[in-house]
C-alpha cells in the first residue's frame, strides 16, 4: 500500500558498478594507481550533464594529461592532478571518465 515498488528504486551497489565497468573498452579513471598517468578520452553517457560540466570547469577535458598521486584502500577517494592542480574524485564521478594509459617512457 503505502511501500515503494522495490524494483523502481535505484540503490548504489558497487559490485553492480564493477560488472558494468568490466565491459568497457577503455579504462576509467578510477582504475587508476598512484604514479599512473592517462589522457582524457571522454565521459560515458551514465555521467550527468552537472557533473560532466563541472569536472570541464575543473580542467578534465578530453585530450588533458592527468596524474593519479594517490590511491587508497577501501574505496576512499583518489588524488589526481590536472594542469598542476590537485582534485579529489569518488568512484561515483570518476568511473564514468574514459581514459587512455600514457606509458611512462614518454
Amino acid at each position: 500500500m503505502g511501500f515503494p515498488n522495490r524494483s523502481t528504486r535505484r540503490a548504489p551497489h558497487k559490485a553492480g558498478r564493477a560488472l558494468r565497468t568490466a565491459h568497457r573498452p577503455h579504462p576509467t579513471l578510477w582504475s587508476l594507481k598512484a604514479g599512473d598517468r592517462c589522457e582524457i578520452l571522454a565521459y560515458d553517457q551514465a555521467l550527468a550533464d552537472k557533473y560532466r560540466i563541472r569536472l570541464m570547469e575543473f580542467g578534465f577535458h578530453p585530450g588533458e594529461s592527468v596524474t593519479c598521486v594517490q590511491s587508497l584502500a577501501f574505496g576512499a577517494p583518489k588524488i589526481y592532478r590536472v594542469s598542476n592542480t590537485i582534485f579529489s574524485l569518488d568512484d561515483e564521478v570518476a568511473t564514468h571518465v574514459l581514459v587512455k594509459l600514457i606509458d611512462g617512457d614518454g
